[in-house]
């Protein structure tokens, strides 16, 4: 009996030119497992519709009991509560940390080739 002659390999991904790119294996184009599609939209779905539920309360026209409302806000205090007071905290705050920083590492770093101190390099002393 003679040996069947096999066919000659060939590579699994063929050789290209170095200028392009491979082909890839992964579609973008309908690649999503439907069955995860379907989990994602329907805990999506889910979680809207539970959050419209619990929100329905906020929504009534009528009056609890306990209800007490208070009178509205002015546009200026608005603007003081919600953007004027936290930015003078903000302030307040940056500048205490800046005042009682103790750290005396304020200069910047001497780059390699330089004398400490002086502010010479090697080269400037040469000429």
């Amino acid at each position: 009996m003679t040996p069947v002659p096999t066919p000659p390999r060939t590579p699994l991904h063929p050789i290209r030119h170095p200028g392009r790119a491979a082909r890839s294996d992964v579609r973008y184009f309908c690649g999503v497992d439907k069955k995860n599609a379907l989990r994602a939209g329907a805990l999506a779905a889910g979680t809207t519709l539970m959050m419209l539920l619990m929100t329905s309360p906020a929504l009534a026209l009528t009056r609890d009991d306990g209800d007490d409302p208070g009178s509205g806000l002015s546009v200026a205090e608005t603007l003081g509560l919600y953007v004027l007071i936290p930015l003078a905290l903000f302030t307040i705050i940056a500048g205490l940390v800046m005042a009682l920083d103790k750290s005396k590492d304020r200069a910047p770093k001497a780059k390699s080739g330089t004398k400490t101190g002086t502010g010479t390099t090697a080269a400037d002393a040469k000429a």
